[in-house]
């Protein structure tokens, strides 16, 4: 089983950057999910889909992997580049874009 080690994204409902600069390890499925015979619920016998660790840097996790014999893919992560906009910029005259109110 290969382990993937990224750094998640921030979630659509955060403003700030809390909990997106340690790496995560988790390790990719090997049984795909499917429902479940009595109740319909989805479900899969891989209990290694349950594991995820959390590292300071991307080396601890690679080093965790090396000393522990798991296979691993390390993913980097995607930086965005920062928005430089003023509140100011919301009511100047060469807008772009319509104007709501």
């Amino acid at each position: 089983m290969v382990a993937r080690i990224y750094r998640p994204a921030k979630t659509a409902m955060q403003s700030g950057q809390a909990k997106t600069r340690r790496w995560c390890l988790d390790y990719e499925p090997e049984v795909a999910k499917g429902p479940e015979p009595l109740m319909g619920w989805t479900s899969s016998a891989d209990m290694k889909s349950q594991i995820r660790l959390y590292f300071a840097t991307a080396e601890d996790a690679v080093a965790y992997c090396e000393k522990n014999g798991i296979a691993y893919r390390l993913v980097e992560p995607k930086e965005r580049k920062p928005k430089t906009m003023s509140y100011s910029d919301n009511f100047k005259f060469g807008r772009i874009g319509i104007w709501t109110h």
